[in-house]
């Protein structure tokens, strides 16, 4: 496979600098998006904020469009908000729980999200099933077929946990959801940019997502999908003067498409900013994104399981760019601020992140090196020279 990485590279200013192995916390701008945000944020101090938006309402207009493209669906069926969990809740909570009624969830939850189903169980009496894992680690769908009664309100699932590089079989669970006539809500947090989604092959009725992981797009910008079906079922649990009118003393309407989930003040230099990173990773193609992300992380994966006392943790039978894995005897903490002393960034993903699934694997924490198409071989050679002489020291 040919992918002109010196290109990559050189659109990314922050690869002059740094060996990045942290997309799944926030991707590298590359340049076309930095500078259209500087763009837009010099307008914005040289006219005036109302009026630098009025003068780029197209490239307003074309975050709904690019994302509409990226995912398969309609330009009416987007949310542009400020980060995924503010997506996300905006759709959970404008589902109408009553007592006995059961979300269907996995084991590698984000504790956002579970946290939320805690809240409206302790508010309304719904009941939290969490569906088995198979011997690969990832969601059984078998298990969830068997799950599915009429008590069964929501099924909503993580695509790519936060702590590990496994691949939740969204597409298998959207077919389950369908045949049962249940929403399906998926967080497709890390899983958007570092591969290709379309809605209509997945099969779900919602999908949060965030501009700043591997879309490579601003920080405070995160956008929602809500299938057309399903826009009159969700009531948004907070309105303002965009989402509704108020078109009497008594009497307010709510706007039919997604943007009901928006509010009117928002972030414009980085929604214009997050329509060109769209358009900037559709320019390389999601299916080449994907290809190369799978490379790097197999690669990396492979020569960390050379390195005495380093496991990894990564589960599932499809991977992606998220390797994690721990070294006996270090702390995850002290790995990642070794590493950061020697240019190379990664994070940390700890029990509270993912609790369910992080005690019944007995791990406390994990070190999370995330890959993307602008990484090199190269840089997974020095990676794992680096941690070697971390390990050995």
């Amino acid at each position: 496979m040919t992918f002109d990485v010196e290109r990559a590279r050189r659109e990314t200013p922050g690869c002059r600098t740094r060996l990045h192995f942290n997309n799944a916390g926030a991707g590298l701008l590359p340049q076309p998006v930095l500078e259209r945000v500087v763009e837009h944020l010099n307008l914005e101090a040289a006219i005036g904020g109302y009026e630098a938006a009025a003068k780029h309402a197209a490239g307003i207009e074309h975050c709904y469009t690019a994302l509409a493209g990226l995912l398969n669906c309609r330009p009416d069926e987007i949310a542009v908000v400020e980060n995924a969990t503010r997506a996300w809740d905006a759709a959970f909570y404008a589902m109408a729980f009553e007592p006995g009624d059961r979300i269907l969830t996995a084991g590698a939850e984000y504790a956002s999200n579970y946290i939320a189903y805690l809240q409206v169980a302790k508010r309304t009496g719904v009941v939290i099933d969490v569906i088995p894992d198979d011997r690969d680690g990832q969601l059984d769908v078998h298990a969830l077929r068997q799950m599915i009664d009429e008590r069964v309100k929501l099924i909503s699932i993580t695509h790519v946990p936060t702590n590990g590089g496994l691949v939740n079989p969204a597409a298998e669970v959207g077919a389950v959801a369908r045949e049962a006539g249940v929403p399906f809500l998926l967080d497709a947090c890390q899983s958007v940019g570092q591969m290709a989604i379309d809605v209509e092959a997945i099969g779900c009725d919602m999908l949060s997502a965030t501009g700043r992981k591997y879309l490579r797009g601003p920080r405070g910008t995160g956008f929602l999908y809500v299938r057309a079906s399903m826009l009159e079922r969700l009531e948004p649990p907070m309105l303002d003067l965009h989402a509704a009118s108020w078109i009497g003393r008594d009497e307010y309407c709510i706007r039919p498409d997604a943007r009901r989930f928006e509010n009117w003040e928002t972030n414009v230099a980085g929604k214009i900013g997050l329509g060109v990173a769209v358009d900037y990773a559709t320019g390389w193609g999601l299916e080449t994104i994907g290809r190369r992300v799978d490379c790097l992380a197999a690669l990396l994966r492979r020569e960390l399981g050379r390195i005495r006392r380093v496991t990894i943790r990564d589960l599932g039978r499809r991977r992606c760019g998220i390797v994690t894995f721990t070294v006996a005897g270090k702390e995850a903490e002290c790995i990642r601020r070794k590493l950061a002393e020697r240019g190379i960034n990664v994070s940390v993903s700890r029990r509270g992140s993912t609790l369910l699934d992080m005690d019944r694997r007995r791990l406390d924490e994990v070190v999370r090196a995330s890959v993307h198409y602008y990484n090199t071989e190269e840089e997974v050679g020095r990676f794992c020279e680096s941690l070697e002489s971390i390990v050995g020291s």
